[in-house]
């Protein structure tokens, strides 16, 4: 019986259910549905998408505000999402089944309902209420019959409508436009474009192609630099050092297989993954999370674009550390880390409050150099901006610095602290190929890079950097062993 009631229950709660998230940059509000489609809610001026799933369950999704200065700006966003859907499936794959586990719970507890109430009435009691009669059953019926009236309500007449609920291939309703074989399933509602419509449509179906086949081809070329890249030994561990993705999420798929031809089981991340820090870009950390996800060591600090939390806090519910003035130790190695104190959008800095630059890189020095005088040696310090660890390194107090910030490579430096302690300083460049904190587009904004580090008996013993330009040519550079002494 709890079985019969809570089936029906769970059907109802499940798909009367709603969520609101991210997608594709957009505030957004998933509901699941029964019609085997994903249908794209686009708002009031574009016409809806849909396209088939692969069961039963659909699902709609109500897109709402973003923020975006230019609808050029906006396309590129789509395009870019558009070419690596996989991140933004997952997140909305994963909220769907939480509804799906929320009614399921709704519905169980809801179905022991009728059973408490019939077993406290007892047989006698119930014998009594449930003895048939002509009056109960007409009472009964009546009832039956005003909830199915009340469900269902007859007399509304059915609303007009301005846009047909027709759905037509979307090769039919932009017949002169080349659509790609990865939407040939789409359909639009309706079919009613405007030409401004059409206008748009070609031009990000232009970008989707040529983005495609851009990321693509550096795909397809990564084998090409296995014998260029270091092997590690038996003892050795790597890790792939990645900052400034700035949304990128194109770069994703082109440094996990590059990493993988290197032999990395690590990725080290130095920060500004978004260019704002805000909701909207979670299609960017999803798609980070999606390209490491299987890495047992993930390890972050957040950029001054990234201040605010959002970005850490995201990354660490996905099982991602948190550097921020933490130890941490992975494969012998031991890490510490320190977040940008600095705030900044796609303009200049914002004014925070809390510890300034300065104060924060005086308080990192006095920590790292702690940890050292216990015997707790840190071996790889990570922040988003090398400056911040200078003091730290001159008083000789960690092997290695990691950061990003500036956009271009600069070292590997080596310094001899005043202790007679030495360690290095590497900045990576932006691996996102952003200029300024804009990466999103067709094809990288400038040489993009990532870079690996090699570690051996618990401390760093090489660095080989990756760079990408932005024609598309990969080069490795050369393998850089680091002499600590």
């Amino acid at each position: 019986m709890w079985l019969l009631l809570a089936v029906p229950l769970w059907f109802v709660l499940f798909l009367n259910s709603q969520t609101s998230m991210v997608v594709a940059g957009h505030d957004a509000v998933v509901k699941p549905t029964l019609d085997s489609h994903v249908r794209l809610a686009t708002g009031p001026y574009l016409p809806d998408l849909r396209m088939p799933t692969a069961g039963r369950f659909g699902v709609r999704i109500d897109l709402g505000k973003t923020r975006s200065e230019t609808t050029t700006e906006l396309i590129e966003r789509y395009v870019v999402i558009g070419n690596h859907p996989e991140a933004e499936v997952r997140a909305v794959t994963r909220e769907v089944k939480g509804l799906a586990v929320d009614a399921a719970l709704r519905a169980g507890l809801l179905a022991l309902v009728p059973i408490a109430l019939w077993e406290l009435l007892g047989a006698r009691r119930r014998a009594e209420l449930f003895r048939p009669s002509p009056r109960k059953g007409i009472v009964v019926a009546v009832a039956a019959g005003l909830v199915v009236l009340v469900v269902v309500q007859p007399w509304q007449p059915e609303p007009p409508r301005v846009q047909p609920s027709t759905w037509i291939d979307l090769t039919d309703a932009v017949p002169e436009i080349t659509v790609p074989a990865e939407l040939s399933d789409v359909q639009v509602q309706g079919g009613a474009l405007t030409q401004g419509t059409r206008k748009l449509i070609a031009s990000a179906f232009d970008a989707f192609d040529r983005s495609k086949a851009f990321y693509a081809a550096l795909v397809d070329k990564a084998p090409e630099l296995a014998p260029l890249l270091h092997v590690p030994e038996e003892d050795q561990t790597v890790a792939v050092l990645v900052s400034d993705r700035h949304d990128n999420i194109g770069m994703d798929e082109v440094v996990r297989t590059v990493a993988d031809l290197a032999g990395a089981s690590a990725v080290i991340d130095a920060g500004d993954d978004t260019s704002t820090g805000e909701s909207w870009e979670a299609f960017s950390l999803e798609s980070l999370d999606e390209a490491f996800g299987d890495y047992e060591t993930r390890l972050m600090v957040a950029g001054n674009h990234d201040h605010g939390g959002y970005v850490s806090g995201y990354l660490r519910r996905r099982g991602w550390t948190h550097l921020d003035h933490v130890a941490a130790t992975a494969f012998d190695v031991r890490f510490y880390g320190v977040d940008d104190p600095r705030s900044s959008g796609l303009g200049a800095y914002r004014d925070v409050r809390g510890p300034t630059f300065d104060e924060v890189k005086a308080q990192t020095a006095d920590e790292v150099c702690a940890l050292d005088a216990k015997g707790e040696r840190v071996a790889t310090l990570v922040v988003h901006d090398a400056n911040m660890a200078r003091p730290a390194l001159d008083r000789g107090c960690v092997d290695l610095v990691v950061a990003g910030h500036l956009h271009v490579q600069v070292g590997p430096d080596r310094v001899t602290g005043s202790n007679g302690s030495v360690g290095y300083s590497y900045t990576n460049g932006t691996t996102g190929g952003a200029a300024y904190a804009v990466a999103v587009g067709g094809k990288l904004r400038r040489e993009a890079e990532f870079t690996f580090v090699t570690y051996a008996d618990g401390r760093p013993v090489g660095i080989q950097p990756v760079t990408v330009n932005t024609r598309g040519v990969m080069t490795v550079g050369a393998y850089i062993a680091l002499d600590l002494g």
